[in-house]
């Protein structure tokens, strides 16, 4: 599977290109275009469809509802990522949502904001605004809130706080709460927050 971006990073579309008869994982209704022949599987109000390639390849076209950015988020194998709840377009197969001690550690029995990815290819984000890439450097300190989080690698560690601790806050959300980072590592950031 490939990804390739265009329109970004205000009206973000990506279009995915599969190999003879590989699957992409994706919401239904954010395909609004693709080679003859693709054909697709569920889908619904809350389940992803899956777009299956026919013998010779094809490719699909993704747009998330809302105005925004699209970004392809390579896997290596290696290294698992958490990512921000509903960022996730489309994904192959081959990377798959999983739970890790990280985030129950966070969260405890809770959903909370993020969900864990790990595997192989690229996992395709959508949101709200430009992405921003924050390099840290080693013992390199930064705080991001909530909203704007859109992924990080879980070796990077970090911490979640109250930004006021007798305010209300919401695990579910992010909402009154502060994610404090350590580097070293990668951040993704979204510029304009999620609703």
């Amino acid at each position: 599977m490939q990804v390739r971006t265009r329109h970004t990073p205000a009206f973000g579309v990506a279009r995915v290109i599969l190999g003879p008869g590989e699957a992409v994982q994706a919401r239904g209704e954010s395909m609004f275009a693709s080679s003859f022949g693709l054909t697709e599987v569920g889908g619904g109000r809350k389940s992803p469809s899956v777009f299956t390639a026919p013998k010779e390849g094809g490719w699909l076209d993704l747009a998330p509802a809302e105005a925004g950015d699209v970004y392809p988020l390579e896997f290596d194998g290696r290294t698992g990522w958490c990512v921000a709840r509903q960022a996730v377009l489309a994904r192959p197969a081959s990377v798959r949502a999983d739970s890790w001690p990280g985030l129950q550690a966070m969260f405890g029995a809770e959903h909370g904001f993020l969900e864990h990815y790990s595997g192989t290819g690229p996992l395709v984000l959508a949101c709200a605004g430009p992405v921003d890439q924050f390099q840290l450097a080693a013992g390199e300190l930064i705080s991001v809130r909530p909203g704007h989080l859109l992924a990080y690698p879980d070796s990077v560690q970090c911490r979640l706080r109250a930004l006021d601790p007798s305010g209300q806050q919401s695990i579910r959300t992010g909402d009154g709460l502060m994610i404090d980072f350590a580097g070293p590592g990668t951040l993704l950031v979204q510029a304009r927050k999620s609703r």
